[in-house]
């Protein structure tokens, strides 16, 4: 290789630029997002283990209809980017309509099995009553919730995929203090308001919920004027372009759905090991997802940039920006590890657990910086630069192979046969991404995820 090709994979100043412009409003926004999450933690700290751990469970249910739309969202992206790369409006706003149908269909089955079956969706996770009959009241609160963040779930990262990346940070900064003040209010009883405790989080939350449908639909609906998307758009017929959108979206949404129930699957095997290791989960889960922020702003900076690339029809340069963004991940995660390593005791300290709560913690933490340099490879690979290209299928058949035959599988024997040590339990669960780290370099070597739409 010359030392002209080597820099061409580096990278220059204007692709960074490009890559900054997108990752970084995303990497805030998700980061507000994990600080809402933490602020609830913290706050149900406060009245016990049951308290964590019925929000924690209950909202599993919740983050896998939420997995649900960043799949039926980022199969959209995948099409709307290109299109826009071509400038091919008309198309662009097909793609969304038949991302809001699907939306709606799928929000209207999780809203009907939350209000028919809540104590049963609890089962699922623990067998605790104590914390099945809070998280029953958590869901009630939650029912409306389902169609609000989908659509505004959605529609933001559409608006991202045509480079608004702005507008959707700020409504989740407003959102976040909004979130936080009403959960103050009633989970502890503030401002002559009932102390409802649990349900108090779930009611704070709806509230945030509704003013980020109300603020990021309302502008995409009335304002937004690039693509001049407008509800009568609903309505257009999209038959021509189904086919397309159901090739290409339907394996990121199968893929990320089959995520989701893989990571509740792990949920059912960690809520069975106990409270002490289901508050752990939670306290370590923050901790993890403050660490990967910025590794989900780069992957969805990686899948916009490449999606913009090929809809220019520069194939070359998007396989040499798709090395580059490997690049970027091994040193990401890299850093992620050991942000986590430094930062483990401090936060654990946050909390009012016990000392066997404890030490589970600390163990979790350990294997959480571990596996967090392999996700940040394959997060960046899967959700980014392969999904730009519109090679789904293909990861929507590692996503299914890696977790559900060796990290579900692996995971409840380490936790519920064998009895392993949590840092082992843990690193069994996440075997998938670590195996995905290396297949995934494999086929962007390939070129075979540069698809034609």
């Amino acid at each position: 290789m010359t030392k002209a090709e080597f820099k061409s994979y580096l990278g220059d100043k204007p692709f960074y630029l490009n890559v900054a412009k997108i990752a970084i409003p995303i990497s805030l926004q998700g980061l507000i997002t994990i600080g809402v999450n933490m602020m609830d933690t913290v706050m149900l700290g406060k009245l016990g283990e049951v308290a964590i751990s019925a929000s924690s469970l209950a909202n599993q249910f919740i983050t896998l209809f939420q997995i649900c739309c960043m799949g039926m969202g980022m199969g959209a992206s995948v099409l709307t980017s290109r299109f826009w790369g071509m400038q091919n409006i008309p198309s662009l706003k097909k793609s969304v309509t038949i991302m809001y149908r699907l939306c709606f269909f799928i929000g209207l089955a999780f809203t009907v099995a939350t209000i028919v079956a809540p104590g049963a969706l609890m089962q699922i996770y623990t067998t605790d009553a104590d914390v099945i009959r809070e998280g029953i009241g958590y869901f009630k609160w939650s029912i409306p919730c389902y169609w609000l963040l989908g659509f505004s779930l959605t529609t933001t990262i559409v608006l991202r995929s045509i480079g608004q990346a702005r507008l959707p940070l700020i409504c989740s900064l407003a959102a976040f203090f909004i979130n936080v003040f009403f959960n103050w209010v009633f989970i502890f009883g503030k401002l002559g308001a009932p102390a409802m405790g649990v349900q108090g989080a779930a009611l704070g939350t709806l509230i945030s919920r509704s003013f980020e449908f109300c603020f990021i639909c309302g502008y995409f609906l009335f304002i937004e004027k690039k693509i001049a998307y407008r509800i009568r758009d609903l309505l257009m017929k999209c038959g021509d372009l189904v086919k397309e959108y159901l090739k290409i979206s339907i394996p990121v949404l199968i893929s990320d759905s089959l995520l989701g129930l893989g990571n509740n699957a792990v949920a059912m095997v960690i809520g069975r090991l106990g409270p002490n290791f289901v508050s752990a989960n939670a306290i370590t889960t923050v901790t993890m997802q403050l660490s990967t922020v910025f590794i989900q702003g780069i992957s969805n900076a990686s899948s916009i940039i490449t999606g913009h690339t090929l809809g220019q029809g520069d194939v070359d340069r998007a396989q040499r920006q798709g090395f580059t963004f490997l690049g970027l991940g091994a040193v990401i995660g890299v850093v992620a590890g050991g942000f986590i390593a430094l930062v483990s005791d401090l936060v654990i300290s946050f909390y009012d657990i016990t000392p066997d709560t404890r030490i589970i913690a600390e163990k979790l933490m350990l294997a959480i910086g571990f596996i967090v340099v392999f996700q940040s490879v394959n997060s960046i690979l899967t959700k980014g630069v392969l999904r730009g290209g519109g090679d789904t299928r293909f990861l929507m058949v590692a996503d299914i192979l890696f977790l559900w035959a060796a990290s579900v599988p692996l995971g409840a024997l380490a936790g519920l046969v064998w009895h392993l040590d949590p840092f082992l339990i843990y690193t069994f669960l996440k075997i998938d991404q670590i195996i995905k780290a290396f297949w995934c370099v494999f086929r962007l070597k390939s070129r075979k995820w540069i698809k034609k739409i």
